[in-house]
């Protein structure tokens, strides 16, 4: 049985401007579940319906089986963690972590035992004493992180977290956010517009745009098989050409036939996701000549944007290691059949 249940949401504005229709969704204990989607979705909005701070025109909010929209803010237990972290400047690490328990009404032991164990858990232990203000940004975040968790949340709602920090320390951040998060075993909502962010922290992804939810799956399954070109799009796929039934298993598009399987008849729409051309020949799998118009170098993969003798443009990522071809150059690639999709348009 889920621990968040969430129903039949709407959320309209004053200029009429509705940001929330009927969103629906569950959340088990201890699960990640990761808000996706591009900003003026809906997700903060709905985070803070959860969290007490908006009230919708309708719907339902039941947490352990209690109806939350009656409960207070402050009764509801609920963690929440904003991208600008909101740390008080004039308290150095250990204050910022202990302010909410203090407000708790804790006895004074067992807040610094609190502190100290929210401290352990984000590394820094050691920075207790420190202005806030001498932190880097990454030892911040992990300030908010403290103070979210030391009063032991129920549910922890994290609104773009790491939006404000560079990618090399975000990418570095997420292996350690998603370590410490299962470490407590705690029941977490995401806020991310970041589909490679989703995707490395979260347990369940749920696309969302214009106020619905579009589409919910792993992260696998929301990346291997978008649900409509919407989708695609957003996480970042360029290769959606279309195409129309000709037999089963086989689509005629605008670079040929190509073999997909599970599509319907009549007009569709094929992905071919990026990573789906390779250099090697492979048995059963469609060949396609085209010439490099652009490359450029991404550590472990090379970009490539090709060109069609028919004028179509695709896109992929190859393996470094492949000795991937120059500009002007053209090539013959092969197609891995797993890595093309039908969509719905």
């Amino acid at each position: 049985m889920p621990i968040l249940t969430i129903r039949d949401i709407h959320k309209q504005f004053e200029d009429n401007f509705g940001v929330l229709y009927g969103f629906d969704l569950d959340v088990e204990e201890g699960e990640i579940v990761c808000l996706l989607g591009p900003s003026g979705c809906g997700k903060t909005t709905l985070l803070r319906i959860v969290a007490g701070l908006e009230t919708p025109d309708r719907g339902q909010v039941i947490f352990r089986g209690q109806d939350m929209l009656s409960v207070p803010v402050h009764l509801r237990n609920f963690g929440l963690m904003f991208q600008d972290y909101a740390l008080f400047p004039h308290k150095n690490v250990a204050a910022n972590v202990a302010f909410g328990l203090r407000m708790q009404g804790l006895a004074p032991a067992k807040v610094e035992q609190r502190v100290h164990e929210a401290l352990e858990l984000v590394n820094l232990q050691d920075l207790a004493h420190r202005d806030v203000n001498q932190l880097s940004g990454g030892e911040q975040q992990r300030v908010a992180l403290a103070r979210s968790l030391a009063p032991h949340p129920q549910l922890l709602m994290l609104d773009e977290p790491i939006g404000a920090l560079d990618r090399t320390l975000r990418d570095r951040l997420l292996e350690e956010l998603r370590h410490i998060l299962g470490q407590v075993g705690a029941t977490v909502i995401y806020v991310t517009h970041d589909q490679s962010e989703a995707f490395s922290i979260a347990d369940r992804v749920i696309l969302m745009n214009e106020g619905r939810v579009i589409q919910v799956g792993t992260p696998e399954q929301v990346y291997r098989h978008p649900v409509n070109t919407w989708a695609a799009r957003f996480l970042g796929m360029q290769n959606l050409l279309p195409g129309e039934w000709i037999a089963p298993g086989l689509v005629q598009t605008g670079i040929g036939p190509l073999a997909v399987e599970g599509c319907g008849q009549g007009a569709l729409t094929v992905l071919i996701r990026p990573e789906a051309a390779t250099l090697d020949r492979l048995q059963e799998a469609t060949t396609i000549e085209v010439t490099v118009i652009n490359r450029s170098f991404h550590g472990a993969t090379v970009h490539l944007v090709v060109q069609h003798a028919s004028g179509v443009e695709l896109a992929f990522d190859l393996p470094a290691g492949q000795g991937p071809p120059t500009a002007g150059q053209t090539v013959i690639l092969t197609l891995r059949p797993a890595g093309i999709v039908c969509l719905e348009t």
